[in-house]
């Protein structure tokens, strides 16, 4: 059986270039998984529209960029309504001194639009547990954390590699309190 994973970083790039969106794919994956995680859709189309609202003015994206969408919101809606717990970032993967830059500033584009999917989504905080409002408190600290050029660029890969594992995990307390759940296939009637 084979696994459907995200499309690679820097064809989504190239084709969000080409269609002159201006959208990285770590911003376009942090706003659809903030979205999916706020308790938006995953059976239909509702989230397009928001999406073309936010990231080209209403306008609807060309066909290749929307199947490109389409394919990550597939793929995160399966992650996030999985029994897994597992979570795949969309984010640069040059494994050069720069790559280690762009990572976090793909990082950082991921959780600001993350947070701005779940206020599209229309969530109320004030309603939110504890450990929902520590971890979007996490994610906000995140968003404004980055590398350090002067440290020793190692260490920043080892303490950025843990800062992602921490987000997916706030993302996934999120999406657990928030998030559509999966229907389950087990419903059967209980006779007495």
């Amino acid at each position: 059986m084979s696994e459907i994973t995200l499309p690679e970083y820097q064809s989504i790039a190239a084709e969000l270039k080409s269609a002159n969106l201006a959208v990285t794919p770590a911003e376009l994956h942090g706003l659809l998984v903030g979205m999916l995680s706020g308790g938006l859709a995953t059976n239909d189309q509702t989230w397009q529209p928001i999406l073309f609202d936010y990231t080209n003015d209403g306008m609807g994206w060309p066909t290749t960029a929307l199947v490109l969408a389409q394919n990550v919101f597939k793929v995160t809606s399966s992650e996030l309504t999985g029994s897994s717990m597992e979570l795949s970032l969309l984010l640069p993967e040059d494994p050069s001194e720069d790559g280690l830059f762009a990572l976090a500033d793909g990082l950082s584009d991921f959780v600001n639009h993350f947070i701005s999917g779940l206020g599209l989504a229309g969530i109320t905080l004030n309603k939110a547990s504890d450990d929902v409002k520590e971890a979007l408190a996490d994610l906000e600290e995140i968003a404004k954390l980055g590398i350090d050029e002067d440290d020793d660029l190692g260490e920043q890969a080892q303490l950025l590699e843990h800062v992602i594992e921490h987000v997916k995990a706030c993302v996934l307390t999120i999406h657990a309190e928030f998030g559509v759940r999966p229907e389950s296939g087990d419903s059967k009637p209980t006779i007495h």
